[in-house]
């Protein structure tokens, strides 16, 4: 399905999730504008013989748990899958875990940070029609090392938090992340965010604040990844330019 060919043929597209409260959120909004359609495979409890070549995308959610940990099987499963995805030339959109086990799989390194991140947080970007500067959610604390021949396009003090390998875009943040999720993600792991001095009911007001803007930037970055990075012109079932603003 690559850009220009004319193809009128449903997107096939691989979520791959982690566990039940990293759902894809915008991802599955902005992919139903598309028509696609959605496998969504849970990696961390299912084992499944997967072929990439029988998708046009695969996206890779968060996690708690971090890429470079080996002892989890599904993730040695994942990094194995990734690799051989790109280097069968289909695209790969990883979001936080998922950027950091991108980057794995096309030799980067992931490793704890000293300092993680939590909250609305602004990123530097040298392509701001592809990602822009933010706010974005953070929600981590593992970084990672960019693959060999990979473009850094954002990053904050931190690390890097966006990257370009061929086809494939893999990020730091959150950008899928809805009000609803937020309210789970609050629920389901406060210890995190009291073990990193965060206020719970001020993420949430903010998170409520400012989600419509926050979705605004997360279809533009979809839009823009899947017809200039993945380089694939994908049928519309409704106007995703429009809701982009």
């Amino acid at each position: 399905m690559n850009a220009g060919d004319g193809n009128a043929k449903r997107l096939k597209v691989l979520i791959l999730q982690h566990e039940e409260p990293t759902p894809p959120g915008h991802v599955t909004e902005w992919l139903e504008a598309h028509g696609a359609e959605v496998d969504t495979w849970r990696i961390d409890v299912e084992e499944r013989d997967i072929d990439p070549r029988d998708y046009d995308l695969i996206v890779s959610l968060g996690s708690e748990f971090a890429a470079f940990d080996d002892t989890k099987p599904f993730v040695v499963r994942e990094v194995d899958l990734l690799r051989d995805a790109v280097g069968d030339d289909v695209p790969v959109l990883g979001l936080c875990f998922g950027g950091q086990i991108l980057a794995r799989a096309l030799g980067g390194e992931g490793f704890r940070v000293e300092q993680g991140e939590i909250g609305w947080l602004p990123v530097r970007s040298s392509d701001p029609d592809l990602i822009p500067e933010g706010p974005w959610f953070q929600w981590h604390f593992d970084s990672f090392s960019v693959p060999p021949g990979a473009s850094v396009i954002a990053d904050t003090d931190v690390g890097p938090q966006a990257f370009v390998a061929g086809r494939s875009l893999g990020l730091q943040f959150h950008p899928e992340v809805t009000t609803q999720i937020m309210d789970d993600w609050v629920r389901v792991y406060r210890h995190e965010l009291d073990g990193d001095g965060v206020d719970p009911d001020a993420l949430l007001e903010e998170t409520n604040r400012i989600a419509r803007e926050s979705r605004a930037r997360a279809m533009q970055l979809f839009e823009r990844f899947l017809h200039e990075v993945a380089g694939i012109d994908a049928p519309h079932e409704a106007d995703v330019g429009e809701q982009v603003g």
